[in-house]
């Protein structure tokens, strides 16, 4: 699929969480919810000012754009895996993450993209939500 990058998701994590640790339990979230087509959960575990940075595409900045974003990039892509490489704290209200991910394009036959992405992690109140988020294809 040649426009795949263009709305291929990244990898993310789950509000109240803790991410230094590196823990894999809000990437189960995210990953469930995306590939449920959520789009509304998946944007809920972002900052109200994020910023998506997909590849090929504009800036992705707010959480009604990054909504609509991730809407857009389910209804193209399904069964999406994160895995956690390394997680660096930034302090005690911030980490930066590094991963994996793999999903399939919705089309016939499927199509498998692998990938990597960083995200920075920034802690609201008691949650730990995606403050930036950037990833691109192995390909």
């Amino acid at each position: 699929m040649a426009d795949c990058d263009d709305h291929w998701p990244a990898e993310p994590r789950l509000a109240g969480a803790r991410p230094e640790q590196g823990d894999d339990r809000e990437n189960d979230v995210w990953t469930a919810a995306f590939n449920k087509g959520d789009a509304a959960a998946v944007a809920a575990l972002y900052t109200e000012d994020a910023y998506v940075l997909p590849p090929g595409s504009a800036i992705v900045k707010g959480r009604p754009a990054i909504e609509a974003f991730w809407h857009q990039a389910a209804q193209q892509m399904t069964d999406a895996k994160l895995t956690t490489v390394d997680v660096l704290p930034l302090g005690r209200s911030a980490a930066r993450e590094i991963g994996t991910v793999t999903l399939k394009t919705k089309s016939q036959p499927p199509q498998e993209i692998v990938g990597k992405y960083v995200v920075l992690w920034r802690k609201v109140g008691r949650d730990w939500k995606l403050a930036t988020d950037i990833w691109n294809t192995d390909k």
